[in-house]
């Protein structure tokens, strides 16, 4: 048995706290391979989508975008596939009415038009779907995703942020219904982080879906004093209207200018190459090129710096190897722990 072998098998026995936060279709992957290496997981998830059917929800019924929660439900869900076939039906066009929707989607409002918010009814959700872990909702209120540009202009929400075709400085995020009161995470949120022994942020687009959550003042304080391994996993590829032309410092140096200061533990870069005209480029669309490598850049922002073929081929899409990154996230919690009791100098 090798070392890695060993130290899962310890782990499993601990149920290692890991909580990731972020939004998108690459967070679904990495929860579901952690859920299989028996990690005790929490995954918050962003409420500032605004696009697809989240996005016609949200403003038809003013409702939190239910999209990313429903993925990373289903993902950690015990039901059988039949049973979350159902939940994952997405309506065809030609349905004029339900056009675009995903029945998962109308759940999700319909129990947080029931229960007064979107935090109770994700938890009432995720104890029908036999959910293992933790899905919170970042907020229980929609909330609007602001950016400035470097030429100072400035916009609002992830749609026309991401499609202005221009450098992002910074980003920030307000409450949909009163702008003057500043966003809270429900208090499970925080504790999580508290108690982890790695948060994760990402995979995912680095302003629309990870910094929103972020961007919360007691997320943002909780990360600071979180004793966990704070472990950034770089995208593979750049993104239009986002990250163009960034390295993989760069995105660091971004989280680290929104955070305040040096926060960042771990970054997990894949160095396998993507092979040339492999990328469905009309399908995904949003992609440009292969995310550079600067180590030197990555050493002097203070991060430890993990290095694999964590690069994953399907669909002609280009993905994270979901259980290489697990195993590499557990190694992590089983470090903490060590670190926690003192058994590590």
């Amino acid at each position: 048995m090798n070392g890695d072998n060993r130290i899962i098998r310890v782990i499993r026995g601990r149920r290692p706290k890991v909580v990731v936060i972020g939004g998108g279709t690459g967070l679904p992957v990495i929860l579901s391979a952690l859920r299989q290496q028996n990690a005790d997981i929490t995954a918050v998830v962003t409420v500032a989508d605004d696009g697809g059917s989240s996005g016609v929800l949200r403003n038809y019924i003013n409702v939190v975008p239910p999209g990313d929660i429903r993925n990373v439900l289903v993902s950690l869900s015990q039901l059988s596939e039949a049973e979350l076939r159902i939940f994952q039906y997405r309506f065809e066009s030609s349905d004029a009415f339900l056009s675009g929707h995903a029945i998962g989607n109308l759940i999700i409002t319909a129990l947080a038009e029931m229960d007064g918010g979107i935090f109770t009814a994700v938890q009432e959700l995720a104890a029908m779907m036999k959910v293992d872990g933790h899905v919170y909702p970042v907020a229980n209120v929609p909330l609007t995703l602001n950016a400035e540009f470097t030429d100072g202009a400035k916009a609002q929400g992830e749609t026309e942020i991401s499609g202005a075709g221009k450098r992002i400085k910074r980003v920030w995020v307000t409450q949909k219904d009163d702008p003057s009161v500043p966003p809270e995470a429900a208090d499970p949120v925080i504790d999580a982080i508290q108690a982890a022994e790695v948060v994760v942020l990402g995979p995912g687009s680095l302003f629309t879906s990870i910094l929103p959550n972020l961007m919360i003042d007691n997320v943002h304080q909780a990360l600071q004093t979180t004793p966990a391994n704070i472990t950034y996993i770089c995208n593979i590829m750049t993104q239009k209207g986002e990250t163009e032309n960034f390295t993989d410092a760069d995105h660091v140096r971004v989280l680290d200018q929104h955070l305040g200061g040096q926060y960042i533990d771990t970054v997990l870069v894949n160095t396998e190459p993507v092979p040339p005209d492999y990328m469905d480029r009309q399908k995904y669309d949003e992609y440009l090129y292969q995310v550079r490598h600067d180590f030197a850049g990555l050493r002097q922002l203070g991060c430890n710096v993990i290095t694999d073929n964590f690069l994953s081929l399907h669909d002609r899409g280009v993905f994270h190897n979901g259980d290489k990154v697990a195993k590499e996230l557990l190694n992590l919690a089983f470090q903490a722990k060590l670190d926690k009791k003192g058994w590590v100098h």
